[in-house]
């Protein structure tokens, strides 16, 4: 039987290298997100251990989603109500992911790798499927953030009869790509929902890491119509929310 999903969509600082202030991060979205009723949250691509794709950073973060060290941030996401979606960089044998895990009262409920990478992810190897879950009734599937510019990584999520798109991304980016792309996201990503007639929820990061990177957003939703609904205001911190149906 078709639900209703009420989905937070969580724009965060960029936390680098530090997994105790993004589960910080989560546990303190998760308590404003527990006033009003919402099921499932979303937070930004590789955020347990931040995006910085440099060979260090990789290796020492990296994390085997089997490994005793997962299960006990698994266990220390125990107490929070809402599924989880958020981005990690995870480790299998040899291999490095880009990957956005699916969490529900500190248990693992799936993993999707990104499928689609930007040149300077060389580091990463590609996701090869593209897993749909379902929670109250709601059947999502999730692309991240580069993968949305692409209609093979959405389409086979929607053939699946998802109703909702979950996109984690990262936008930290130089100041001028930053300004140039600072409306095209929802552009883009609103192709997609038209080609496929899903909802589409993004989360994002915001902030400067430095005098020359910048992070704007957005955290949007946009409806089966192509129609930008909600957007959390750029370079701000904070939650929208929306009911998927």
């Amino acid at each position: 039987m078709r639900g209703t999903l009420r989905v937070g969509a969580c724009q965060t600082p960029e936390i680098l290298g530090d997994t105790g202030s993004a589960l910080e991060c989560i546990e303190d979205f998760a308590k404003k997100a527990d006033a009003q009723d919402v099921d499932l949250l979303l937070f930004p691509e590789c955020f347990l251990q931040g995006y910085l794709v440099e060979e260090q950073h990789i290796r020492q973060s990296a994390l085997d989603l089997s490994s005793s060290v997962f299960d006990s941030i698994l266990k220390s996401l125990e107490g929070i109500k809402p599924a989880l979606v958020f981005g990690v960089i995870e480790r299998d044998g040899q291999r490095y992911f880009n990957s956005a895990v699916v969490v529900t009262r500190g248990r693992l409920l799936g993993v999707y790798r990104k499928t689609h990478l930007v040149p300077g992810e060389s580091l990463f190897h590609a996701g090869d499927a593209y897993p749909t879950f379902e929670l109250h009734g709601v059947r999502f599937g999730i692309n991240i953030c580069h993968d949305t510019q692409f209609a093979e990584a959405a389409a086979p999520i929607a053939a699946q009869g998802a109703q909702l798109l979950l996109v984690p991304a990262q936008n930290m980016m130089r100041r001028a790509t930053a300004i140039h792309w600072k409306h095209l996201h929802n552009t883009i990503r609103a192709e997609r929902v038209r080609e496929t007639g899903m909802w589409l929820v993004s989360a994002d990061v915001t902030g400067e890491r430095d005098e020359d990177r910048v992070g704007l957003g957005p955290t949007s939703v946009i409806n089966p119509l192509a129609e930008l609904v909600a957007q959390v205001p750029l370079m701000t911190t904070g939650m929208i929310v929306a009911d998927i149906a």
